[in-house]
C-alpha cells in the first residue's frame, strides 16, 4: 500500500481535526550537517511552498542545521546552477535546490535537487506531479531523501503517529504527520482509550477501549473507518502488540484468572492461543523483528521485569537483571537491543539496552516518562511526559543527544505509536 493511499483513507475515515501538536526543540547534538536549503523557484505562488516544510523536518531531527541560502544571487534552481564556492564560503556541505510550476492539468510539477558541496556531487535530482493537497506530504517525501542521501538511514518525515488525548471527560485517537501535522481523530469516546499499535504495513492501529465497562482490544481499518472487537473475552482483554506479519496480537487477558499472555487473530473470531502459564501479572509484550519470540514485562519474579518468550518452545529468559521496576519493552527494529521505561531513584526513565554487552543507557531524566514507541528507522523515540503539570508527547534521539517536547495547547496527550515506513 502506498503512503499517499494511507493519507487519503485517513482523510476520508477521521471524524474530525483537532488542535495540531507543536515540537519544541529542547536539546540538540553539537555536530549537525550544516545544510542550505534555497527557497524554490515559483513556490511564493503558492500558499504552501515545499522548501520551509523540508527545512523544518530536518531542523527537528536534529542532525542538520540550517544555512542560509535565500540571499544567493542568482538564486539557483537546479543543480546545475548551483555555485558550490558561494556555498562553501557560507559554510554549507550540501546544497538543496529546486521549483514549482502549475501545470496545464491542474497538478503541480515539483523538481528537486541535492548537491554535496564537499565532493561536488549530485546525489538527487528528482521530480514529482502532485496536486496542491500533497505539498507537506510530498515535502516530507523529499526531506527522507535528503536524510537518506546524507546519514546512510531511512527518514521518517512521511510516517505517521498515533496518540491518545484527553480534554475533560472526551478522549480521542489520533493520528498525525510525524511533524504533528494534520491531525484526525479517528475514535472518539467518553470512556477512556489506552494502547494504540499501528499494523505493520500502517493501514490498521489496535486499541483498548472501555465503553463496554471493562478493557476489550479493537482494531480498526484506517481505509474505511471499520472496526472489529478481536479480544472481548470475559475478564481483561488489553496490550495488543501486533505480529510482524499482521496476522496476529499478542494480548494480555484475564479470562482463565491472573494476566497471561494470549495470541489471538488480528481479523478476530478464533480462540485465543495461551502461549504460557505463570504466577504472575504477564504483559506489555512486543514482538522481536523476526517474529520468533516476544519481550514482555512480569512480575513473576517478585518485581516489574521484562523477559523474553520463545514461541516455539515456550522458553522464558529474564532480560532485566538490575533495578526493582523495568517495564514496556520495545525491540529495535534491527532486534539489537530494545527501549523500556525503568525507575531508579524514584523518577521514571527512559532508556536502552543493547543485548550483546547488557549496557544499560538512559535516555531521559524522568521524572514520569513512559510509553516509548520507536521510529522505524531506530533513531528516535517517542514517549509520553510531563510539562507543567500536563501529560505531553516527547521524542528523543537513541543515543539521547537530541530531545524534543511535542504538546497541545488544551489537551492532554499520551500513549504514542510509531507508525511503519511507507
Amino acid at each position: 500500500m502506498s503512503g499517499i493511499a494511507v493519507i487519503a483513507a485517513l482523510l476520508l475515515v477521521s471524524l474530525s481535526a483537532r488542535a495540531q501538536l507543536t515540537i519544541e526543540i529542547i536539546g540538540g547534538a553539537g555536530a549537525a550537517l550544516p545544510i542550505s536549503i534555497v527557497p524554490f523557484a515559483g513556490e511564493a505562488d503558492f500558499p504552501l511552498g515545499i522548501s520551509g516544510v523540508v527545512g523544518g523536518d530536518l531542523t527537528r531531527s536534529g542532525r542538520f542545521r540550517q544555512i542560509d541560502g535565500s540571499g544567493v544571487v542568482p538564486r539557483p534552481s537546479t543543480a546545475e546552477e548551483v555555485n558550490i564556492s558561494i556555498f562553501r564560503t557560507r559554510g554549507a556541505d550540501a546544497v538543496v535546490v529546486g521549483s514549482m510550476r502549475r501545470l496545464p492539468d491542474g497538478l503541480v510539477e515539483v523538481r528537486f535537487a541535492l548537491v554535496d558541496a564537499v565532493r561536488q556531487q549530485t546525489l538527487a535530482n528528482m521530480v514529482y506531479m502532485v496536486t496542491q493537497q500533497q505539498f507537506r506530504a510530498t515535502a516530507h517525501r523529499i526531506a527522507d531523501v535528503i536524510y537518506e542521501k546524507l546519514t546512510g538511514e531511512p527518514g521518517i518525515f512521511s510516517t505517521r503517529i498515533a496518540y491518545i488525548t484527553q480534554q475533560g471527560q472526551q478522549y480521542q485517537l489520533q493520528v498525525a504527520d510525524a511533524d504533528g501535522d494534520n491531525p484526525q481523530t479517528i475514535v472518539s469516546s467518553k470512556d477512556p482509550l489506552i494502547s494504540p499499535r499501528f499494523s505493520p504495513d500502517g493501514s490498521r492501529i489496535a486499541y483498548v477501549s472501555f465503553e463496554s465497562r471493562k478493557p476489550v482490544v479493537y482494531v480498526q481499518s484506517l481505509l474505511d473507518g471499520k472496526r472489529q472487537a478481536v479480544a472481548n473475552f470475559r475478564g481483561s482483554n488489553s496490550a495488543p502488540a501486533w505480529s510482524p506479519d499482521g496476522t496476529q496480537l499478542a494480548v494480555t487477558l484475564s479470562r482463565d484468572g491472573g494476566s497471561q499472555l494470549f495470541l489471538v487473530s488480528a481479523s478476530g473470531g478464533s480462540e485465543p492461543r495461551r502461549l504460557m502459564s505463570s504466577p504472575g501479572i504477564d504483559t506489555e509484550s512486543s514482538f522481536m523483528p523476526d517474529g520468533q519470540s516476544l519481550l514482555f514485562a512480569s512480575d513473576r519474579g517478585g518485581t516489574p521485569q521484562i523477559y523474553r518468550l520463545w514461541i516455539a518452545d515456550g522458553r522464558v529468559e529474564r532480560v532485566t537483571m538490575e533495578g526493582s521496576y523495568n517495564v514496556s519493552p520495545r525491540p529495535l527494529p534491527d532486534g539489537s537491543g530494545m527501549v523500556f521505561v525503568r525507575r531508579d531513584s524514584g523518577r521514571m526513565q527512559i532508556a536502552t539496552m543493547d543485548f550483546q554487552t547488557r549496557q544499560v543507557l538512559a535516555l531521559t531524566p524522568g521524572p514520569m516518562d513512559e510509553s516509548p514507541a520507536i521510529a522505524p528507522n531506530g533513531r528516535y523515540v517517542l514517549y509520553a511526559g510531563q510539562s507543567g503539570g500536563r501529560s505531553v508527547l516527547a521524542a528523543v534521539s537513541i543515543d539521547g543527544t537530541i530531545r524534543q517536547r511535542i504538546g497541545a495547547l488544551t489537551q492532554q496527550v499520551r500513549e504514542p505509536s510509531w507508525g511503519p515506513l511507507l
